[in-house]
């Protein structure tokens, strides 16, 4: 399962890269997925961490 981040709907709380900073990165002020780390939305810790979003702007 692939995991993103949706730019439109990300305000840039830094809540996903605080938490799993080994997915997930800041770039322009705003949440990404590093590169290679995709396909990680089946680890229960990304799952975490998609549904602590404040903006929700995670998807698996």
């Amino acid at each position: 399962m692939t995991v993103s981040v949706n730019r439109e709907l990300c305000y840039g709380s830094g809540e996903c890269a605080f938490r799993l900073p080994s997915v997930f990165t800041a770039v322009d002020g705003f949440g990404a997925v590093l590169p290679g780390r995709e396909g990680t939305g089946d680890d229960p810790e990304v799952r975490d961490a998609a549904e602590r979003c404040p903006s929700q702007a995670i998807s698996l």
